[in-house]
């Protein structure tokens, strides 16, 4: 796929230019021969002889950054004073802050907020400790627990590593939901120790927003707090992805008029993302579902599967397909890509039924270009911003748990996963199209309409506590 300037990758160049006719024109020109995009000017500052200017880039990558300085360099006249990467000016000093909701302005709000008059709360949580929901942060804070052994597409690069993707999480929690959430990376590879770690943590969050772990130590990880802990425990890249890749479907099929019941779905890639969207699309009502790893099709007939490999094959894979990805291409009305890069070929999508469906999710680049398929493919979604229909985690994470600390419950079920999944693609109404299957992520009625459904979903189960 060709390389695309993007903000990922957005320079800031404050360049001195000689006071004379067409100067402007000649940088707008250098930058763009080089490939990329101004996105701003600002900063226009006339001096006797020279003019200073701000201008904004957008890039492809690091190379390419350096490519734009040095063409800018090179132009009579012009010379770069300063520059700077606003992705990394954007990190500086991190991206949350703790900020205080109590005025501290004379002792009187001293003895109230700290000693003596905190005491009379303490006592009050220890024969209620329900009250802590009232009384502490507890009722709208979530802890985002990593190991960083899965970073988006980095890998295992460790704790320190995932502390910038944690805090954009956290961010992202408190600007579409309102909900506090902060990082917590572990240095730590072990699930019982991270299972340890968590739950001794609890008393002080609403709930627990794993991300980035590894399978299958994800699933280990995950069914253990959620047995031991009394709060909503929720593996962001296995059920947040589960829940938007649903709701597109199901705006999908409306486009090409099938039914979940009647669908043969092939999924590449079978780690924590690929095994909750098969589970969440069994629980809708699909029976046919296929999924591919680096080995092949799993089935029961595979040896040296893994628990949670082993539990996919024996509720998949109905006919017992063996064979490569293109092997099991055949006649398929959808694909969903978890995978790698460049897996699905156009002959591929070639062999699927009538209007077929595919969303290449991987990240940075697709399973495959939709380019490749336009012609062929009824509907296409990615994992990216750059093309339509992107498959992101924000429409669902910060409404799930805007809905589950509302309603506080006490587990998040498929039950809720379901109705967050219904709930988004009931976002997208008359203005459904093969090109706008899903809400945009700054879709102001997502995180609201998710909340709603999800905390209504809550107490028809029962998975709710009794207030204070």
């Amino acid at each position: 796929m060709a390389d695309t300037p993007t903000p990922a990758y957005s320079l800031r160049i404050r360049v001195r230019m000689e006071n004379r006719p067409g100067m402007l024109g000649r940088l707008a020109m250098a930058i763009g021969e080089v490939g990329a995009n101004i996105a701003a000017l600002d900063g226009f500052e006339v001096k006797t002889s020279h003019l200073v200017q701000n201008a904004v880039v957008y890039c492809s990558g690091e190379a390419h950054q350096k490519e734009v300085l040095e063409a800018v360099n090179a132009i009579d006249g012009i010379v770069v004073l300063e520059w700077s990467d606003q992705v990394f000016d954007l990190h500086e000093g991190g991206k949350i802050e703790l900020r205080s909701l109590s005025e501290l302005r004379d002792i009187d709000d001293l003895s109230m907020a700290y000693t003596p008059g905190v005491a009379r709360v303490c006592m009050e949580i220890s024969k209620n400790p329900m009250r802590a929901h009232d009384l502490t942060i507890k009722a709208n804070t979530v802890a985002i627990v990593s190991d960083g052994t899965a970073v988006l597409g980095l890998g295992d690069i460790g704790p320190e590593a995932a502390m910038p993707v944690m805090e954009g999480k956290a961010l992202l929690f408190k600007h579409f939901a309102g909900v506090d959430a902060f990082p917590i990376c572990l240095n730590t590879k072990d699930p019982a120790e991270i299972i340890e770690t968590v739950a001794r943590l609890a008393p002080t969050f609403g709930g627990i927003n794993l991300e980035d772990i590894a399978a299958p130590g994800a699933f280990e990880i995950e069914a253990a707090l959620v047995e031991r802990l009394d709060i909503p425990v929720f593996h962001d890249d296995q059920h947040g992805t589960a829940i938007v890749t649903l709701a597109a479907l199901d705006n999908a099929l409306r486009i090409v008029g099938k039914r979940m019941d009647d669908l043969k779905i092939v999924v590449s890639g079978v780690g924590a993302a690929g095994v909750a969207v098969s589970k969440i699309l069994m629980d809708a009502g699909v029976s046919n579902v296929v999924g591919v790893d680096s080995q092949g099709a799993v089935h029961t007939g595979r040896e040296n599967l893994n628990p949670s490999k082993r539990w996919f094959a024996e509720h998949t894979n109905p006919e017992a397909l063996a064979g490569s990805l293109t092997d099991v291409m055949g006649g398929a009305d959808v694909f969903i890509g978890l995978s790698a890069p460049n897996v699905l070929t156009r002959e591929d999508v070639l062999s699927m039924k009538a209007d077929p469906i595919v969303f290449a999710m991987a990240n940075p680049d697709p399973e495959i270009r939709p380019e490749l398929i336009a012609d062929i493919a009824a509907v296409i979604a990615t994992g990216r911003s750059d093309f339509p229909n992107q498959i992101n985690n924000v429409l669902a994470f910060p409404g799930v748990f805007r809905g589950a600390l509302d309603a506080r419950a006490t587990e998040i079920t498929s039950g809720m996963n379901l109705a967050a999944a219904h709930a988004i693609a009931t976002v997208v109404g008359d203005d459904l199209a093969a090109d706008h299957i899903i809400p945009s992520v700054f879709d102001t009625r997502v995180a609201d309409r998710v909340a709603a459904a999800v905390s209504a979903a809550a107490r028809s189960e029962g998975v709710v506590r009794d207030r204070a």
